[in-house]
């Protein structure tokens, strides 16, 4: 058996819940015991700890491990969202936006985890503009965000869905930025200790290749019918909401083809993380990520 902690409860994290509804796991022989957590920092620590075996969570955490000891075995070995689910959502249509327009506007930043916003920051950037110069509300969840856009308080709000989904639907919102267009930016894997990986390798292994039939049934399969086999995990979005927003996410590509972790998509998001300041030196992809297992998962095929 392997234990499997959640990193929080969050719509784009829907493979991850889809490799227990379908019975991927069952179907690869392995049994996955799934045990919630509402905190980031508790389920990492649970994982150094040995609490638990495996975590789904951002290789951020990873390379901030990395970063802090270089001696670390925390490593990612199955990649499952590889592109940024964020979006930018305004209360005027902005059909030629830029990141680096965000220096002029009243932006509502995701305050709950850190990723968005130095993926973001390094676009802005990118695009020639200093992120200091952006009129950042940094303390509203993204809930209090949305309402705040609702309510003219704000002019652009960054979230993920399903509350842009629900700011788009009601009008009151407009797609200014998919941040997944940016391109590969490795953003959750499965994460484990290396020592987990030596001891219970006929076990992961059946892990990666069920998330390699989850990967490939959610490529195939339409919003409303992941939606429906979902439903008691995101007991709170509506059934339409959650349809269109996972459609969206599978129109931008959000989800890999395959759980290999690709260089550029981990290079992507350290150079962020440098850019922010979050990260003190380069630290190598070899010591973040162990591909042998998603490499031998694909070379094998799934029936």
């Amino acid at each position: 058996m392997i234990t499997l902690s959640e990193n929080f409860r969050a719509l784009f994290y829907t493979p991850f819940y889809a490799a227990h509804a379908i019975g991927a796991y069952a179907k690869e022989g392995v049994e996955v015991e799934l045990r919630s957590s509402s905190d980031p920092a508790r389920t990492a620590e649970a994982l150094r700890s040995g609490e638990v075996e495996v975590m789904w969570g951002g290789p951020l955490r990873v390379l901030l491990a990395h970063d802090a000891d270089p001696a670390s075995e925390v490593v990612c070995f199955c990649d499952v969202v590889a592109r940024d689910p964020f979006f930018v959502i305004g209360r005027e249509p902005r059909p030629s936006f830029r990141a680096a327009d965000l220096t002029t506007v009243r932006l509502g930043t995701v305050s709950e985890v850190p990723t968005p916003w130095l993926c973001l920051q390094d676009d802005i950037r990118r695009d020639g503009a200093d992120p200091a110069a952006v009129q950042r509300v940094t303390d509203g969840t993204m809930a209090a965000n949305a309402e705040a856009l609702r309510e003219g308080r704000l002019d652009a709000v960054q979230v993920f869905q399903p509350y842009a989904e629900a700011l788009l639907a009601s009008g009151v919102g407009h797609l200014w930025y998919a941040a997944a267009n940016r391109g590969l930016t490795a953003y959750t894997t499965l994460v484990t200790r290396r020592s987990v990986i030596d001891r219970k390798r006929d076990e992961l292994l059946a892990m990666v290749r069920a998330m390699y039939r989850t990967l490939r049934w959610i490529r195939a399969t339409p919003g409303v019918e992941i939606q429906r086999a979902l439903a008691s995990y995101f007991s709170d979005v509506p059934p339409a909401i959650y349809a269109a927003a996972i459609d969206r996410y599978r129109a931008l590509d959000l989800y890999g083809p395959d759980p290999v972790t690709r260089p550029e998509g981990f290079h992507s998001l350290a150079a962020a993380m440098r850019s922010g300041g979050a990260l003190k030196r380069d630290v190598p992809f070899e010591a973040c990520v162990d591909n042998s297992l998603a490499e031998q998962v694909v070379a094998e095929g799934v029936a």
